[in-house]
């Protein structure tokens, strides 16, 4: 009798888990927030709130058996707030926006630099594990925001489901080992640090950028504009490859 009470129990506290409009947006703020404690608790780079969110999130929807369509409608608001949000990234870029046009040479060639790079390697590493064409295009906008990414892994005919994770992956490294990197190739120049890391690692690595300063932040968030249209050009040449 206990066993089937507490059946019962699990299942109606499931279904109310699975009809609540506010499970999506509590669980993601919740996660994130757990994750910024831990990363102010204890200094790793490692426990990057977003990773820590992600984690949690996969990890309550697969022990509590809660469909991720149920988390998706609940979180559909936060969806809403995210072009808001990356519009004003705007804001940064118009407050340096003369020292964009003093440096607007050394802007162009990071950006072209910067997208050239990350479709070249991919390109070098499809040869090198011998990827099909599916899976090579699939990687090639790994390094834009998602929204244009899932778009031309679908139209190059990829695995978008995979992309997806692809750019959240790239996101988080980039979030977590942007500061890491630049020192390791000793970039101090603030545009420069900027461009490199929205143009490798899109919104995630931007918000790390906007943590290191305003002109990094503004230049990030520039390139994750230009970035995401050069590489829409550019993955259409780099597609016939291979």
């Amino acid at each position: 009798m206990n066993t089937i009470v507490a059946l019962a129990s699990v299942s109606a506290l499931k279904a109310m888990l699975e009809q609540s409009v506010f499970l999506g947006v509590f669980l993601s703020l919740g996660s994130y927030g757990l994750g910024m404690w831990l990363k102010r608790k204890t200094g790793w780079a490692l426990m990057n709130p977003l990773l820590i969110a992600v984690v949690l999130v996969v990890a309550f929807l697969a022990i509590s058996g809660v469909s991720y369509t149920s988390y998706s409608n609940g979180a559909r608001i936060l969806d809403y707030l995210l072009t808001p949000a990356t519009i004003c990234l705007a804001v940064p870029l118009y407050q340096q926006i003369e020292l964009l046009k003093k440096n607007y040479k050394a802007v162009v060639a990071g950006l072209v630099s910067g997208v050239l790079t990350s479709l070249i390697s991919v390109f070098l590493l499809a040869l090198l594990f011998q990827f099909d064409h599916a899976s090579y295009v699939t990687f090639l906008p790994k390094s834009i925001t998602t929204a244009i990414g899932m778009g031309i892994s679908d139209e190059l005919g990829g695995y978008v489901s995979i992309t997806v994770v692809v750019i959240l992956l790239t996101g988080v490294f980039g979030n977590i080992f942007a500061d890491k990197i630049l020192k390791l190739f000793h970039v101090e120049e603030p545009i420069a640090k900027g461009i490199a890391i929205g143009s490798a690692a899109h919104a995630m690595g931007t918000a790390r950028a906007m943590e290191m300063g305003q002109i990094e932040g503004a230049m990030s968030g520039l390139s994750i504009v230009v970035s995401g249209i050069l590489t829409v050009i550019g993955a259409s040449i780099f597609a016939w490859f291979i």
